[in-house]
């Protein structure tokens, strides 16, 4: 709904802009002089606020990657102990597949949660 939202604000300010920029066709049109003119604010207002948010856009992209990150540590937390009761039958013992199964989903979300941290350190 966000972004429907985004791009119809965004087409709305192009055409405010686009439209500052033509030289109007009416002779002493004043509604649409005004009309021009609260677009050219409007467009004005919106590159300011633009701006503004630009570093925070940046730091909140950031802190994201690194909230993401640790949600996807967590769950080497939950699975630490299943894969250390499991250690012993590595090989071919009964908890063979645990073990395995424990030691595949906890590489896949180390990776995950490392990612993601080189990815926020990146930036």
């Amino acid at each position: 709904m966000l972004g429907v939202g985004l791009r119809v604000a965004g087409r709305m300010a192009s055409e405010c802009m686009a439209g500052a920029s033509t030289p109007p066709t009416q002779a002493g049109g004043g509604a649409a002089a005004r009309g021009k003119t609260a677009g050219r604010k409007a467009a004005g207002v919106a590159r300011g606020v633009g701006g503004f948010l630009r570093p925070f856009r940046r730091v909140g992209g950031i802190l994201w990657l690194e909230v993401t990150g640790s949600l996807f540590l967590l769950p080497m937390v939950v699975f630490a102990p299943a894969l250390w009761r499991a250690r012993a039958s590595w090989a071919h013992g009964p908890d063979h597949r645990t073990f395995l199964l424990t030691a595949g989903v906890m590489a896949l979300f180390l990776y995950l949660g490392v990612s993601s941290f080189w990815r926020a350190r990146r930036r």
